[in-house]
C-alpha cells in the first residue's frame, strides 16, 4: 500500500487537505509507486501567505544573534535526524548513499550552521556621519521555490539567509523530493520558530508559483530551477514589482592548462559531471583541453568514465545511481542521440543500459569526443551525466570558447602556474570558479552571469540578497 502524505506545515501547526489531488512519487531505482503526495489547494496557498504576512513585523524586529539562536537550534535539529535525511534523499532521488550522507546532508548542515557565525558581522544600523545613518531591514515576506537535484541544501541556500534576514517564508520544494523539506519543517517546529515565519506547502510548483508571484503580499522571490521557468517568474513577478533573485542553468566549462598532472586533472573533470548522475547545475560538462593533448585527454576520461560503478545507491561501491524520473531519462538518451548525428565521437557510455541492470533510470557515464562549440550537447543544459571534450589552440581560443554560452554559473580552471590559473579564473565570465583540485566553499557568494540569473546565495552576500537599506537623514543640528 502506497504511503499517503498529507501534511503542510502552516502558521506554526500542520494541516492536510480536505480534498487533495495527489501526486505518485515513483522510486528511480525500482521504477515503483512509492508514495502520494497532497497538493495543497489555492486557498491553503494564501493562508500560509497571509500567515507569513502577519508575522512579518515582529519577526524582522528581533536582533540578527536572536534569528541566529533559531537556526542554531534547526541545525541541531536536523543533525540528529541525519540518517534519516540520507535515506531520504536516496530513496527519492536515487543517489548513492555516500553521497547522500555527505553532499546531501552533512554539507547543507555545515551551511545552515555557518549563518550563526554570520549574524556576529551584521549589523542593523550604521551611523555614517553626523546626519545620515543607514539601516538594514528584512525585505518581508519570501516565496522560496526549490528544484530536487539537491533537495536540503538548496533549501537551506534560501532559507538560513532569509530567515537570518528577517524574513518570513512561504517554502515550495520540488514535487519529487519533499521529505526533505518535511523535515526541515520538522526542525523549525522543534526549534520554537514563531507561528507564520515558516510555513511550507507541497505540490505544482506552476500553480503554487502562480500564487506566490502574482501575491500583493509577497515581497520577493527566490527560485532556483529551469532558465525557461525563470523567465516565467519574472514575467509573473512585474505587475507586483516583486524582488528576483534567480538560480538558473549552467554549462559549465573545465579550462585544463599547462600541466604534468593531466591525469589527476580530467579524473576531477570526468568525476566532477558524473556526480549525482550529472544532476548538478555547475557539472563541469564542457572539458577544454589543448589540442596538443586532446587525444591523450580523451583516452584518460572514458578509461575513467568506464570504471565508474553505475548501480543500487545502497551498494558501497556505487558511483552513479538513476537519474530522478522518466522523463528526465528520456531527455538525456534524446540529447545523447542529438551528439551522434550531430557528429561528435562517442566513447564511452551511450544510450544504452548499462549492464546488468534491467530496471531503473539508469545511463552510463556518457563521453563525446569532437564536439563543437556550436553542437546541442554543447549549448544546451543536458542534467544527466554527459562530457563534451573540446580541443583549443590558446589561451585566448580557450576563453572564448569557454564564454561562448548562454549560461555562466561556474568554471573550473586548472594549470601548474599561478599567473596561468589567475589570468584564466579571471577570463571566465561566470559567478563561482574553482582552481586546480579546489573543492566546494559554503561561504562563497553562489550565482550566475548572463542567463543563469541573478542574485547570489550562501555567505554574507546570500543574507544581504534578503535585506533592504533604508537611509535616515537628519536635520543639521543648530550652532549655539
Amino acid at each position: 500500500m502506497l504511503q499517503r502524505i498529507n501534511a503542510h506545515y502552516i502558521n506554526g501547526s500542520w494541516r492536510t487537505v480536505a480534498a487533495p489531488e495527489w501526486f505518485t512519487l515513483i522510486n528511480p531505482t525500482t521504477e515503483e509507486a512509492v508514495s502520494c503526495v497532497a497538493r495543497a489547494d489555492a486557498a491553503m496557498v494564501n493562508e500560509a501567505v497571509a500567515a507569513a504576512y502577519h508575522a512579518q513585523d515582529s519577526w524582522g524586529r528581533l536582533e540578527f544573534t536572536e534569528r541566529a539562536e533559531y537556526l542554531q537550534s534547526m541545525a541541531d535539529y536536523l543533525q540528529a535526524h541525519a540518517e534519516e535525511l540520507t535515506q531520504a534523499i536516496t530513496d527519492e532521488l536515487g543517489c548513492p548513499l555516500w553521497f547522500s550522507k555527505m553532499v546531501q546532508v552533512d554539507d547543507p548542515i555545515d551551511a545552515l550552521a555557518k549563518h550563526v557565525g554570520y549574524a556576529r558581522a551584521l549589523e542593523r544600523e550604521q551611523q555614517w556621519d553626523a546626519r545620515l545613518k543607514v539601516r538594514k531591514e528584512p525585505v518581508g515576506v519570501c516565496g522560496l521555490i526549490t528544484p530536487w537535484n539537491y533537495p536540503l541544501h538548496q533549501l537551506i541556500a534560501k532559507v538560513a539567509p532569509a530567515l537570518l534576514a528577517g524574513c518570513t517564508l512561504i517554502v515550495k520544494p520540488a514535487e519529487q523530493t519533499p521529505r526533505s523539506a518535511l523535515l526541515l519543517a520538522m526542525a523549525a517546529e522543534a526549534a520554537g520558530v514563531p507561528a507564520g515565519v515558516f510555513n511550507l506547502v507541497l505540490g505544482c510548483g506552476a500553480e503554487i508559483g502562480d500564487i506566490l508571484c502574482q501575491h500583493p503580499d509577497v515581497d520577493c522571490i527566490s527560485f532556483t530551477g529551469s532558465t525557461r521557468v525563470g523567465r516565467l517568474i519574472q514575467r509573473n513577478c512585474a505587475d507586483t514589482v516583486k524582488r528576483v533573485c534567480l538560480e538558473l542553468g549552467g554549462k559549465s566549462a573545465f579550462i585544463i592548462g599547462q600541466t604534468e598532472r593531466l591525469a589527476d586533472a580530467v579524473k576531477l573533470g570526468v568525476e566532477d559531471v558524473m556526480m549525482n548522475s550529472g544532476q548538478t547545475c555547475v557539472a563541469l560538462t564542457r572539458m577544454l583541453v589543448p589540442a596538443d593533448r586532446y587525444q591523450e585527454a580523451c583516452d584518460l576520461a572514458a578509461d575513467v568514465a568506464k570504471q565508474l560503478v553505475v548501480g543500487d545507491p545502497k551498494a558501497e561501491d556505487t558511483f552513479l545511481g538513476p537519474v530522478v524520473n522518466q522523463q528526465q531519462y528520456q531527455s538525456i538518451l534524446q540529447y545523447i542521440e542529438s551528439g551522434i548525428e550531430d557528429g561528435a565521437r562517442l566513447i564511452a557510455g551511450g544510450g544504452e543500459r548499462p549492464a546488468g541492470l534491467s530496471q531503473g533510470y539508469y545511463i552510463a557515464p556518457t563521453i563525446f569526443a569532437d564536439v563543437h562549440n556550436d553542437m546541442r550537447i554543447a549549448r544546451e543544459e543536458i542534467f544527466g551525466p554527459v562530457l563534451c571534450m573540446i580541443p583549443y589552440s590558446d589561451e585566448d581560443e580557450a576563453l572564448r570558447l569557454a564564454n561562448d554560452s548562454p549560461y555562466g554559473l561556474s568554471g573550473r580552471v586548472w594549470a601548474d602556474d599561478a599567473d596561468e590559473r589567475q589570468r584564466l579564473a579571471v577570463g571566465i565570465r561566470a559567478g563561482l570558479i574553482f582552481t586546480n583540485a579546489a573543492e566546494w566553499h559554503n561561504a562563497a557568494p553562489f550565482g550566475g552571469f548572463k542567463q543563469s540569473g541573478y542574485g547570489r546565495e550562501l555567505g554574507l552576500a546570500g543574507v544581504e540578497e534578503f535585506l533592504e537599506l533604508k537611509s535616515i537623514v537628519h536635520e543639521e543640528a543648530a550652532h549655539d
